[in-house]
């Protein structure tokens, strides 16, 4: 029961969030030096409308167990309220928007204060959460915490609800029997545009309830709900019931006087109504008539405090967007800033004396030292900061299978099934994970071996009753594989989730996530959301390309490996053979946990101590395997990106670059260039990626000074004579590679695929896109001119 003095305390907090998101705003965008006469924004009127609901949640409800996704476009009240619990400073906020400042939207990766989730990309964040929870319900059913059970909460503005992925998570939510989840929208119903429809809450309950979540709509505040206890006061909640929501936003910017004529000409000569009505001065009428129930701290602290079992909830709030603001309830708000004047009018409703803006206190009418002590015994600070770490696991020695003629992806699939026979420590904590396609992407054995998880078990039938099935597909809470619905968002969202375990709740995860190449596109906004956020997983995409023959256009991937190159916090490697997958997958595994705390491998550049996640671009294409053994050298190159299978000499006159399944092709076409063409090497590329990376990072140390900065393809291409043509062929977009010639001035012809593909054999695809062997050697007399090749005639 919350006390009369807390309610005190809470509402001068709120009060003074208010001011310092509001001055943050004012500052960045009126008060600071502008060097590029950009707008620089924030928010005023969205971060406003959550101000009270933040304050109630932390100031009175959070522990520190629970984690928050706060709604992007309250940045600036969630800064404000960690600036008050000590956990942000005043240089940050004065720096609200600036470089190294603190950041508009929320992010686990460049703010300071306690982040849990990184929002921007609306929908993402809330979805988010309830994959955590999952991610918390995995970790304590395998014992691997003791730490208390947290609340996943996400503050939600109600035009995220427009987003496809948060409908997609609710679903597989209800799936997996969520627990743990609260989402509490900002019902303001003004969008960035305008108002929005009539008669959404009615929808968003529905849809909740179908999906077995408990909704409270808090709609009125204390002041309304007395107000429907006089006479007259069902009427009164009548109108409001039935306003439009454009009409009650105009009235509420027009205020007090507005207010009095609109329910006076709608209301009015009605007895009670009137008296109800002409009792309240404009002020206070004005007050009455905003006074929903997400601005209203006794309302929303009930209904929190009110919540004693662990089932998800949707607390539907309705809010104004500008509570408390000149802007308030004005359709153009969004993006409104208040004038200097406004501002002024502000500051002295505020209480704030001028060069006092940031003072943690100014403008509140209780005791400093009584706001301190309140601060300090703060449920929600009594830990401190709340990024927790757990030790890296040790790597076994994977050893690619012995069969002679294999598949990426089936040599994947292997591997993780040998992991699964051991007991090592690192198997133990694999969890798996796919859209639906755990089978057809070979996850097959690991899944047999290691089980599905649920928190309930679940005998597979066709086992029961003797039914043969390659299959096992048992549920229980100590199986290691989460099966999800065909949702890519969800695949990656999970991922983000189990791959910030060891941050969230002090347990490492290694999540596997696999899913067909393709539809990396599908999912690829949280794909970018999980890595802005540091989370770690390995991400297997297979089949890939026009390989994938059969198929068609439709599941043939063409810009993938450029996704792979350019999204930060993602390793991407394309082997061609199973025994170089089985180098990069122990690589994988140990990359995935560094967070900066190793020695600096400055002999790549690639920063390779901070670690990230890893993407494998695998096919289902059997090719012959070589039969070979690594040095540590060869090793070390196949994880910096490229290596030779066949080095060229010193009269080199053309070099052929291949990443993935078309090696074959490759080792055809040097075979039959060789006989026209002196000291012909061939180049294995498994990771663009990491070359091109290094290759740019070397560069720009140079620059910077650093003048014995080499890369690793520099090193690998400066003993070429000058007069040595590069011909590069990829499954996937030619620019994947067709940057190779620009590091040391080689002439170069890129080959690859840049147009739909569709049904054939791989020969006909291969012979149609360009790829094929006769490709490759025509491309090679192209860039090598000399007498003919005397192949061509015959390949053609």
């Amino acid at each position: 029961m919350t006390t009369a003095q807390e309610l005190e305390i809470l509402a001068e907090l709120e009060r003074k969030a208010l001011w310092l998101a509001s001055w943050t705003i004012h500052n960045a965008n009126h008060l600071r030096p502008s060097t590029d006469g950009l707008k620089v924004g924030g928010h005023q009127a969205s971060s406003a409308s959550l101000a009270t609901i933040m304050t109630a949640l932390y100031f009175h409800t959070l522990r520190p167990q629970d984690r928050v996704a706060v709604k992007p476009h309250a940045s600036p009240i969630f800064h404000a309220i960690q600036y008050l619990l000590g956990a942000q400073t005043r240089e940050k906020l004065e720096a609200f928007r600036a470089y190294k400042g603190a950041q508009s939207y929320p992010s686990r990766t460049k703010d300071t204060d306690d982040v849990d989730f990184s929002t921007g990309s609306v929908g993402l964040g809330v979805a988010q959460t309830l994959f955590a929870s999952l991610a918390q319900d995995y970790v304590r059913a395998h014992g691997l915490t003791d730490r208390p059970e947290g609340r996943m909460i996400a503050l939600v503005g109600d035009a995220e609800l427009d987003e496809g992925n948060v409908f997609e998570a609710l679903l597989e939510g209800w799936k997996h029997d969520v627990r743990n989840t609260w989402w509490i929208v900002d019902y303001n119903r003004q969008s960035l545009d305008a108002v929005v429809r009539e008669g959404l809450y009615e929808r968003f309950i529905g849809i909740f309830e179908a999906m077995g979540w408990q909704v409270v709509v808090l709609k009125y505040g204390s002041l309304q709900q007395a107000a429907f206890r006089e006479p007259g006061g069902e009427k009164l909640r009548h109108w409001i019931d039935t306003c439009p929501n454009g009409e009650y936003s105009a009235l509420t910017f027009q205020g007090g006087a507005a207010w009095r004529k609109r329910l006076m000409d709608d209301l009015g000569d009605q007895g009670d109504v009137t008296r109800l009505v002409e009792a309240r001065s404009d002020a206070e009428l004005s007050a009455l008539m905003t006074n929903l129930g997400g601005h209203d701290l006794p309302t929303i602290l009930d209904a929190f405090d009110g919540i004693d079992h662990d089932r998800p909830v949707c607390f539907l709030c309705y809010t104004v967007k500008g509570f408390g603001l000149p802007l308030a309830g004005h359709k153009d708000n969004h993006a409104g800033l208040m004038t200097p004047t406004q501002m002024d009018t502000l500051r002295a409703a505020m209480n704030i004396r001028a060069g006092h803006e940031w003072d943690r206190f100014e403008g509140l009418t209780l005791p400093p030292a009584t706001l301190e002590r309140f601060l300090k015994d703060v449920p929600f600070r009594r830990e401190g900061t709340r990024r927790y770490s757990d030790a890296a696991l040790a790597v076994p020695s994977i050893a690619p299978p012995p069969n002679a003629s294999l598949s990426t992806q089936a040599g994947f699939g292997l591997i993780l099934q040998d992991l699964a026979r051991g007991d090592s420590a690192l198997a133990s904590r694999i969890v798996t994970t796919s859209p639906d396609v755990t089978v057809s992407t070979n996850l097959g054995p690991w899944v047999n071996r290691r089980g599905l998880f649920a928190q309930r078990e679940l005998a597979d039938v066709f086992k029961r009753e003797r039914i043969p099935s390659t299959f096992n597909w048992e549920f229980s809470p100590d199986g290691q594989h989460m099966e999800l619905g065909i949702a890519e968002m969800n695949l990656f969202l999970m991922l983000s989730a189990l791959g910030l375990s060891h941050s969230l709740f002090g347990a490492r995860l290694i999540p596997v996530g696999t899913l067909y190449d393709p539809f990396i596109c599908r999912g690829l906004d949280a794909l970018n959301y999980a890595c802005y956020q540091d989370a770690r997983f390995i991400l297997v995409a297979t089949p890939s390309g026009i390989t994938l023959a059969p198929e068609g256009g439709a599941h043939q991937s063409i810009a993938t490996p450029l996704i792979g190159m350019s999204q930060d916090g993602l390793a991407a490697f394309e082997p061609a053979f199973v025994d170089e997958l089985a180098v990069l997958v122990e690589f994988a595994f140990d990359y995935v946990q560094r967070d900066g705390g190793g020695p600096d491998e400055a002999r790549n550049w690639l920063r390779d101590e901070t670690g990230g996640s890893v993407y494998f671009r695998l096919s289902t294409r059997a090719l012959e395997q070589p039969r070979r053994a690594f040095t540590q050298t060869q090793k070390r190159h196949m994880v910096d990106g490229a290596y030779w299978l066949r080095e060229p000499g010193p009269n080199a006159e053309v070099v052929i670059a291949v990443q993935g399944a078309l090696a074959p092709e490759a080792i055809e076409a040097v075979g039959l260039i060789a006989e026209d063409r002196r000291d012909v090497g061939l180049l294995m590329v498994t990771s663009a990626d990491r070359l091109n990376a290094g290759w740019t990072a070397a560069s720009r140390a140079r620059e910077q000074g650093h003048y014995s900065a080499e890369s690793h393809v520099e090193r690998l291409l400066a003993p070429l004579p000058r007069h040595c043509g590069l011909v590069s062929v990829i499954d996937g977009h030619p620019a994947t590679l067709g940057w190779l010639g620009s590091v040391m001035g080689h002439r170069q012809r890129a080959l690859g695929v840049e147009h739909f593909g569709q049904t054939g054999s791989l020969q006909d695809l291969y012979r149609h896109h360009g790829v094929d062997a006769a490709a490759i050697v025509s491309a090679a007399q192209a860039i090598a001119p000399g007498r003919p090749m005397r192949h061509l005639r015959a390949l053609g």
